[in-house]
């Protein structure tokens, strides 16, 4: 027995001392003495050592792809096994599937849900280690194939504080023919220009020759022969890159089909890391000008400046850049997941950037309502009463078969399918529409059927609106020539200034052409454009015949295969054509002041300019130069979007409408300050990332000098932001831990195939990092290091492998301190309640009664004497000295002669 608090014990002789010195509270009577005992025991804690009867056993079901026939093949025999050779009805087990997510495995036979791409057996062992409880004894036995997707030495950890042990059966099938690319090695990050080792090990089940093919995005670099000694081959090559950036590798292995060899998995065949090329501070200008004036001058002013079209850009390409130009390029151009990281490197990552004018910048180049529309600030929406030329749409939607699909709920959970994403879209046009323009709308599957004829908006809108709603898909394929004819049929009735058609189809059900290319010509002759916007992607089936028909026609050309992403696109192409204007003439320019919020050195403004893109600031933009016309339109504005910059310069930077600006003489000064004002600050010394990428486990550690960044921490601790790629993601903040003075960390479980990207924020400024991305077969890849570390992490918690099941029940060696305070409680709750009913009631213990030896003395009783009265004395009484006799008296004597017969009797 042990106690928990043994100095309670001191009350004891100070109750003794208490008894003694006020005896009224009778501490010495037997029942008050052991209260006070057991009083002085229950505050002392005592516990008694006992071993555990019962255990608790909690099995883990590997469900992801690598095992998933094999745990249902075996689990009903597995379970049979272990509830039979439970010991006693106390001992539980209960059991748990886990993939990517770990769920308790349902009662209902109901099959696993979770993701099975990923294997995360740390993360199960830890969510049962939370579950077990104190005051049983328990054991987790793992049916798995040993090959986790993340380490298990922080789920080592937490099983040896708990004492649980491990147990594991492994559960899979040897297969002789599978080849996969183990791993790529090559560093994290490199400065521009230095040659560095990239590594590629290739594991299989036989010896044999395989080839391997590496990339560098989408550029092949080399194709070599493996050779495979003891199972395992190694390849390594040597590159150099000059241009700062994050950039893509990926190994691909495959097996000569002439050999006569197989592969079992063809999912562990490709594996993937991204390395960032480090350097200065650079900017990435997008143009289409082969002499771009803005790369001249920045260069010329020692800016590094990396130039690229925009059909080159993806998101590793903000790696390392500080901010990024867009100079006259249309926004269909723009790869969409590039566009979507811009918002995060702005906003985030603490970029900058800047929009120029021209033809196909702004609301004219498809900009309204994209990805980069909030980022700017000014609005590119033309407002109504500004536009001086009638629009005619014509809106062709594909019906066919395949438009039946469903992607999903939408609002309120109602089921949408792409036919009414498409109708949205549509609805949309007609929206951003005005009263003097005019519409049509054909369904089309083997023939147009003309839901909206052609018909001039005015007050129509939500009439026209409701009836492209109800469209619905009739099945069968789009017939792309009749849908266009029946277009140019209504439009060429209409005399407005622009005539377009929108075509909405399929990328991979685009049927019966016909003479189109004929058809275009005319509607090219009679000033008429078509543009395409395809769901599905340029690699699709018939995205060749969509790319064609968009060129004819003089159009744009849009591919998605998010179709979430239809009606905004909808959106974009309609405001192109109907509400975005470019001023061609030239406009006189009028300073606001507001240049010193930029530069405190003044400006020598351009007096005009040639042309501009017609907009409006937004209420957080401030305005450096407005137009003299009629507008009064922004020409230079810019605002803050979080920790990042943003400006928009409405006039053209370089090609047709910019000989005046060019020929400025501030043009050199104008733009380089306007570049500097983006990039922001300069990250202060003394602070760094480091990150690090084990299986699907991503490590960052933020590293500072204490006596440089304290205080700033301080007031301003660091705040990390992250996003995943993925249709709809948004940034999410993740806490930090301090481990030690000058040194944060975090860990974080990625999913499969997930490209990250993140910033560390320090007041006004942020350390970026990624993109980071986990490969796309990480299940499959089947790492010997994975199984050896799940046999030392069982041996560490005094587990086992676990061959023969019935052994599953053997209970650790396990004593448990029992508190035996509740039982004490309840001893002096009957002692109290029995002293108190003895002094309410006079009652005493018994006490047992022993014979008397001692010789009896003889009581002598004395002599009656007989007491003669005195005469009676006649005493004169006045009544006034006559004693009061009250009815009390006689009553009151009785009383007294009873209790003292009672006294006698003692």
């Amino acid at each position: 027995m042990t106690f928990g608090s043994p100095e309670w014990f001191l009350i004891i002789p100070a109750c003794l001392f208490a008894g003694w010195f006020w005896k009224s509270l009778r501490l010495w009577s037997p029942l008050r003495a052991l209260l006070i005992l057991l009083a002085a025991f229950g505050l002392a804690d005592p516990k008694v050592n006992v071993q555990e009867d019962a255990m608790d056993l909690w099995v883990l079901l590997d469900r992801s792809d690598s095992t998933e026939d094999l745990v249902d093949k075996g689990l009903p025999e597995w379970k049979r096994l272990l509830e039979n050779s439970a010991p006693s009805r106390r001992d539980k087990v209960y059991y748990f599937d886990y993939g990517g997510e770990i769920v308790e495995t349902g009662t209902d036979g109901a099959s696993y849900t979770g993701s099975r791409k990923l294997t995360r057996t740390g993360l199960a062992i830890s969510h049962v280690a939370a579950l077990a409880s104190e005051k049983r004894p328990s054991r987790v036995l793992v049916f798995t194939d040993g090959f986790a997707t993340e380490p298990l030495h922080e789920a080592a950890e937490e099983l040896a504080a708990r004492g649980i042990p491990l147990d594991f059966r492994l559960v899979r099938e040897e297969t002789l023919d599978d080849f996969r690319l183990s791993r790529i090695e090559l560093p994290e990050r490199v400065q521009a220009g230095e040659p560095f080792l990239i590594a590629a090990t290739v594991r299989g089940s036989s010896d044999a020759d395989v080839k391997l093919t590496l990339r560098r995005g989408r550029q092949t670099l080399t194709e070599t022969t493996v050779k495979l000694v003891n199972g395992v081959g190694r390849a390594e090559f040597t590159d150099r890159i000059p241009r700062s950036g994050a950039y893509q590798y990926e190994a691909e292995v495959a097996v000569d089909s002439a050999s006569g060899l197989k592969d079992a998995h063809m999912g562990n065949n490709k594996a993937s890391r991204w390395i960032e090329i480090t350097g200065g501070p650079r900017v990435l200008l997008v143009t289409k000008y082969t002499d771009d004036p803005v790369a001249k001058v920045l260069s010329s002013l020692d800016f590094t400046v990396e130039t690229v079209e925009p059909s080159q850009l993806q998101p590793g390409r903000l790696t390392g850049a500080r901010a990024v130009i867009f100079n006259n390029v249309p926004a269909f151009e723009v790869p969409q997941d590039f566009m979507n990281a811009l918002d995060f490197f702005v906003r985030e990552q603490a970029g900058g950037f800047l929009m120029a004018g021209g033809k196909q910048s702004f609301g004219s180049g498809g900009y309204f309502h994209s990805s980069i529309d909030p980022l700017l600030p000014v609005s590119m929406e033309l407002k109504s009463e500004h536009r001086k030329l009638a629009v005619a749409l014509a809106v062709v939607l594909d019906r066919s078969g395949s438009m039946s699909v469903s992607v999903g709920p939408g609002a309120g959970g109602k089921d949408l399918k792409k036919m009414d994403l498409a109708n949205a879209g549509a609805a949309e046009a007609i929206g951003l529409l005005g009263a003097m323009d005019h519409v049509c709308v054909f369904a089309v599957d083997s023939q147009p059927e003309a839901v909206i004829p052609m018909t001039q908006v005015k007050a129509n809108q939500a009439a026209m609106q409701a009836r492209v709603r109800k469209v619905q898909s009739q099945g069968g394929g789009i017939f792309v020539y009749e849908g266009l004819k029946a277009a140019w049929d209504e439009l060429k009735g209409i005399n407005v200034g622009t005539r377009h058609v929108i075509l909405f189809t399929d990328a991979n059900d685009t049927e019966e052409p016909g003479d189109y290319k004929r058809l275009l010509a005319e509607m090219q002759k009679e000033g008429a454009t078509v543009s395409v916007i395809g769901l599905g992607t340029p690699k699709d089936v018939d995205s060749a015949l969509i790319e064609d028909i968009a060129k004819r026609g003089g159009g744009r050309v849009f591919f998605t295969d998010r179709p979430m992403d239809i009606p905004k696109i909808f959106a974009q192409e309609t405001v192109t054509i109907a509400r975005s204007a470019f001023v061609e003439d030239p406009v006189g320019a009028q300073p606001s002041g507001r240049w010193t919020e930029i530069s405190p050195k003044p400006l020598d403004w351009l007096p005009q300019v040639d042309g501009y893109n017609l907009s409006y600031a937004r209420e957080d933009a401030t305005t450096s130069l407005v137009s003299k016309d009629e507008y009064v339109a922004p020409l230079v504005a810019h605002a803050r979007r979080g920790l990042g910059r943003s400006a928009a310069v409405s006039f053209p930077l370089g090609g047709e409408f910019s000989k005046d600006i060019r020929d400025w003489k501030g043009y050199g000064d104008f733009v380089q300050t306007m570049t500097r004002w983006l990039m922001g600050l300069d990250l202060p010394p003394g602070i760094g990332l480091k990150h690090r990428l084990d299986g699907t486990r991503l490590t960052l550690d933020l590293l500072y000098d204490p006596e440089m960044w304290s205080q700033k921490l301080s007031a301003s601790p660091p705040r990390l932001r992250m996003m995943e790629s993925g249709p709809g993601a948004t940034p999410f903040d993740v806490p930090w831990k301090r481990i030690a003075p000058g040194h944060f960390t975090v860990t974080r479980d990625l999913d499969e195939g997930s490209v990250i990207r993140g910033a560390i924020q320090v007041g006004e400024h942020a350390l970026p990092f990624g993109p980071i991305t986990v490969g796309a077969s990480v299940e499959w890849s089947f790492e010997p290091e994975r199984l050896a570390e799940l046999r030392t992490v069982s041996a560490q918690s005094s587990g086992r492998e676990l061959i023969d099941l019935s052994k599953a029940w053997l209970r650790p060696p396990t004593r448990q301190d029992v508190s035996l305070r509740m039982w004490i409680a309840l001893g002096m709750l009957v002692v109290l309640v029995t002293e108190a009913l003895m002094t309410r009631t006079g009652w005493k213990l018994p006490l047992p009664g022993l014979p008397d030896f001692s010789k009896r003395q003889k009581v002598v009783k004395p002599k009656k004497v007989k007491v003669v009265k005195p005469a009676e004395i006649q005493v004169p009484v006045h009544p006034e000295d006559k004693p009061a006799v009250t009815a009390q008296e006689p009553e009151d004597t009785e009383r007294r002669s009873r209790y003292q017969r009672a006294k006698d009797r003692k």
